[in-house]
Protein backbone atom coordinates (compact mmCIF):
# COMPACT_ATOMS: atom_id res chain seq x y z
CA UNK A 1 0.00 0.00 0.00
CA UNK A 2 1.31 2.98 -0.78
CA UNK A 3 0.61 5.97 2.06
CA UNK A 4 1.31 9.76 0.97
CA UNK A 5 1.89 12.27 3.79
CA UNK A 6 1.63 16.00 3.16
CA UNK A 7 1.46 18.41 5.73
CA UNK A 8 0.45 22.02 5.86
CA UNK A 9 1.67 25.18 8.67
CA UNK A 10 3.41 22.24 9.97
CA UNK A 11 7.38 20.77 9.42
CA UNK A 12 6.70 17.52 8.67
CA UNK A 13 9.88 15.41 10.81
CA UNK A 14 10.79 11.94 10.09
CA UNK A 15 9.30 11.25 13.92
CA UNK A 16 6.06 12.28 12.50
CA UNK A 17 5.88 10.47 9.50
CA UNK A 18 7.22 7.12 10.46
CA UNK A 19 4.35 7.39 13.26
CA UNK A 20 2.02 7.69 10.35
CA UNK A 21 3.53 5.12 8.53
CA UNK A 22 3.14 2.85 11.01
CA UNK A 23 -0.13 4.05 11.70
CA UNK A 24 -1.77 4.07 9.09
CA UNK A 25 -0.05 0.52 7.60
CA UNK A 26 -1.96 -1.34 10.36
CA UNK A 27 -5.16 -0.81 8.46
CA UNK A 28 -4.45 -3.14 5.61
CA UNK A 29 -4.92 -6.15 7.95
CA UNK A 30 -8.85 -5.22 7.46
CA UNK A 31 -9.05 -5.34 3.83
CA UNK A 32 -7.24 -7.09 1.44
CA UNK A 33 -7.45 -4.44 -1.38
CA UNK A 34 -6.07 -1.54 -0.03
CA UNK A 35 -4.55 0.74 -2.79
CA UNK A 36 -3.24 3.91 -0.94
CA UNK A 37 -4.12 6.17 1.58
CA UNK A 38 -3.27 9.73 2.35
CA UNK A 39 -2.76 11.32 5.21
CA UNK A 40 -3.20 15.06 5.47
CA UNK A 41 -1.49 17.36 8.78
CA UNK A 42 -1.93 20.50 9.70
CA UNK A 43 -1.56 22.50 12.45
CA UNK A 44 -5.03 25.35 12.75
CA UNK A 45 -4.50 28.54 14.62
CA UNK A 46 -1.09 27.25 16.55
CA UNK A 47 -3.65 25.24 18.99
CA UNK A 48 -5.54 22.42 17.32
CA UNK A 49 -3.34 19.28 15.42
CA UNK A 50 -5.64 18.39 12.80
CA UNK A 51 -5.12 14.72 11.42
CA UNK A 52 -7.16 13.21 7.98
CA UNK A 53 -6.80 9.85 6.92
CA UNK A 54 -8.09 9.16 3.33
CA UNK A 55 -8.24 5.52 2.38
CA UNK A 56 -8.61 4.67 -1.03
CA UNK A 57 -9.81 1.22 -1.59
CA UNK A 58 -9.27 -1.20 -4.84
CA UNK A 59 -13.23 -1.80 -5.42
CA UNK A 60 -13.46 2.40 -5.51
CA UNK A 61 -14.56 3.08 -2.64
CA UNK A 62 -13.00 5.49 -0.53
CA UNK A 63 -13.13 6.28 3.36
CA UNK A 64 -12.72 9.65 5.13
CA UNK A 65 -11.48 10.44 8.86
CA UNK A 66 -10.89 13.25 10.23
CA UNK A 67 -9.73 14.07 14.01
CA UNK A 68 -8.34 17.57 16.20
CA UNK A 69 -6.82 17.07 18.71
CA UNK A 70 -3.77 19.26 21.20
CA UNK A 71 -1.41 16.54 20.39
CA UNK A 72 -0.47 15.66 16.81
CA UNK A 73 0.06 12.32 17.49
CA UNK A 74 -3.30 11.69 19.60
CA UNK A 75 -4.67 13.35 16.47
CA UNK A 76 -3.39 10.95 13.66
CA UNK A 77 -4.08 7.67 15.90
CA UNK A 78 -7.63 9.15 16.48
CA UNK A 79 -8.23 9.56 13.01
CA UNK A 80 -6.75 5.74 11.66
CA UNK A 81 -8.72 4.80 14.69
CA UNK A 82 -12.51 6.54 12.92
CA UNK A 83 -10.87 5.24 9.54
CA UNK A 84 -9.96 1.80 10.53
CA UNK A 85 -14.22 1.48 12.13
CA UNK A 86 -15.42 2.96 8.69
CA UNK A 87 -13.59 0.40 7.09
CA UNK A 88 -14.56 -2.54 9.17
CA UNK A 89 -18.34 -1.71 9.01
CA UNK A 90 -17.31 -1.70 4.83
CA UNK A 91 -15.99 -5.11 5.20
CA UNK A 92 -19.11 -6.80 6.82
CA UNK A 93 -21.48 -4.66 4.18
CA UNK A 94 -19.87 -6.42 1.13
CA UNK A 95 -19.33 -9.52 3.59
CA UNK A 96 -23.27 -9.57 4.09
CA UNK A 97 -23.74 -8.44 0.53
CA UNK A 98 -21.95 -11.65 -0.87
CA UNK A 99 -23.76 -14.03 1.23
CA UNK A 100 -26.90 -12.37 -0.03
CA UNK A 101 -26.14 -12.96 -3.49
CA UNK A 102 -25.02 -16.36 -3.18
CA UNK A 103 -29.05 -17.40 -1.63
CA UNK A 104 -31.00 -15.55 -3.99
CA UNK A 105 -31.47 -17.38 -6.89
CA UNK A 106 -30.53 -15.87 -10.79
CA UNK A 107 -33.48 -15.31 -12.74
CA UNK A 108 -32.95 -14.98 -16.67
CA UNK A 109 -34.39 -11.10 -17.48
CA UNK A 110 -34.59 -10.10 -21.32
CA UNK A 111 -32.28 -6.57 -21.63
CA UNK A 112 -34.84 -3.87 -23.32
CA UNK A 113 -32.85 -0.89 -24.36
CA UNK A 114 -34.96 2.20 -24.28
CA UNK A 115 -34.17 5.50 -25.59
CA UNK A 116 -33.66 8.64 -23.90
CA UNK A 117 -34.12 11.64 -25.20
CA UNK A 118 -34.25 13.61 -22.26
CA UNK A 119 -31.41 14.30 -19.90
CA UNK A 120 -32.14 14.51 -16.20
CA UNK A 121 -30.18 15.83 -13.34
CA UNK A 122 -30.91 13.98 -10.28
CA UNK A 123 -28.62 16.69 -8.00
CA UNK A 124 -28.11 20.19 -8.84
CA UNK A 125 -25.32 22.04 -6.64
CA UNK A 126 -24.60 25.68 -6.15
CA UNK A 127 -21.10 25.73 -5.23
CA UNK A 128 -19.06 29.01 -3.63
CA UNK A 129 -16.03 29.84 -5.84
CA UNK A 130 -13.18 30.87 -3.48
CA UNK A 131 -10.07 31.88 -5.15
CA UNK A 132 -6.66 30.05 -4.52
CA UNK A 133 -3.82 28.38 -6.49
CA UNK A 134 -3.51 24.90 -8.07
CA UNK A 135 -1.70 23.43 -4.93
CA UNK A 136 -4.51 25.07 -2.51
CA UNK A 137 -7.14 23.53 -4.76
CA UNK A 138 -5.70 20.12 -5.13
CA UNK A 139 -5.22 19.74 -0.72
CA UNK A 140 -8.92 21.08 -0.75
CA UNK A 141 -10.24 18.37 -3.54
CA UNK A 142 -8.34 15.66 -1.82
CA UNK A 143 -9.11 16.76 2.33
CA UNK A 144 -12.94 16.56 1.13
CA UNK A 145 -12.32 13.44 -0.60
CA UNK A 146 -13.14 14.35 -4.40
CA UNK A 147 -11.93 13.60 -7.74
CA UNK A 148 -12.62 16.80 -9.24
CA UNK A 149 -12.94 20.16 -7.73
CA UNK A 150 -13.57 23.71 -9.05
CA UNK A 151 -12.00 26.96 -8.56
CA UNK A 152 -11.36 30.27 -9.12
CA UNK A 153 -7.76 31.16 -10.23
CA UNK A 154 -5.89 33.86 -8.01
CA UNK A 155 -3.90 35.23 -11.02
CA UNK A 156 -6.22 34.86 -14.31
CA UNK A 157 -9.30 35.28 -12.44
CA UNK A 158 -11.06 32.43 -14.39
CA UNK A 159 -12.82 29.53 -13.07
CA UNK A 160 -10.60 26.24 -13.20
CA UNK A 161 -10.81 22.44 -12.93
CA UNK A 162 -8.59 20.21 -10.97
CA UNK A 163 -8.90 16.38 -11.18
CA UNK A 164 -7.01 13.31 -10.30
CA UNK A 165 -5.86 10.95 -12.89
CA UNK A 166 -5.92 7.61 -12.45
CA UNK A 167 -2.36 7.25 -11.97
CA UNK A 168 -2.34 9.40 -9.14
CA UNK A 169 -1.20 12.73 -10.51
CA UNK A 170 -3.43 15.65 -10.76
CA UNK A 171 -4.96 17.43 -14.24
CA UNK A 172 -5.64 20.99 -14.62
CA UNK A 173 -8.56 22.27 -17.28
CA UNK A 174 -8.02 26.06 -17.56
CA UNK A 175 -10.40 27.49 -20.55
CA UNK A 176 -8.99 29.68 -23.19
CA UNK A 177 -10.95 31.93 -25.84
CA UNK A 178 -12.05 29.61 -28.92
CA UNK A 179 -10.07 31.44 -32.10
Amino acid sequence: MEIKITAKNIKLTPAIKEFAQTRVDKIEKYFDNVVWAQVLLAVDKKINQRAEVIVHIGNKQTVSATAVEADLYRAIDAAVTKAEAQIKKLKEKTKSKRTAKKAEPIAFIDPVIAVQNDIKFSVIKQVEVNPMNPEDAAYEMERLGYTFWMFLDEDSKQINLIFKRLDGTYGLIKPIKKK
